[in-house]
């Protein structure tokens, strides 16, 4: 499972015109799965977005569980592009939609659990997403 993070003060996605998934400060978390991965690289992956420290604090660097920051996950799938040959993606090592819908809602399903506030995207719409990235902090995880 891979997710790229950043830190925002703001961040939003929009579906046919209606917002459906807003936060404030917190983080923006693009999630794809891989034909791999399982309801635990699910779990893994909410647990190091929430714990990940990469938010200022007073002293030092902060996770959104420190601060009980929002999250905003979005189903990524294209972060399992293949494209060391040629002009076009391969999407080969991305799940199916009906594997990868499950594991990206035990993601959100786990940070809700681990007390997050969490806001989503829709699966496998046409989505527009928006944000206003912190620092600039933008990360790439692997689980």
């Amino acid at each position: 499972m891979r997710a790229v993070v950043s830190r925002v003060s703001t961040a939003a996605v929009t579906v046919d015109g209606d917002v459906v998934g807003r936060i404030g400060p917190g983080l923006l978390a693009l999630v794809g799965v891989g034909r791999s991965d399982d309801e635990a690289s699910a779990r893994a992956m909410a647990r190091k977005v929430h714990e990940l420290r990469i938010l200022p604090g007073d002293d030092g660097s902060v996770s959104a569980a420190d601060l009980g920051l929002p999250v905003l996950v979005v189903s990524q799938f294209t972060l399992y592009a293949d494209t060391r040959k040629g002009r076009r993606p391969s999407w080969q090592d991305a799940a199916p939609g009906e594997v990868a819908e499950p594991l990206v809602e035990e993601v959100v399903a786990e940070l809700r659990r681990r007390g997050a506030t969490v806001a989503t995207g829709r699966f496998g719409a046409r989505m527009q997403v928006s944000s206003v990235n912190e620092g600039p902090m933008t990360l790439l995880l692997e689980v």
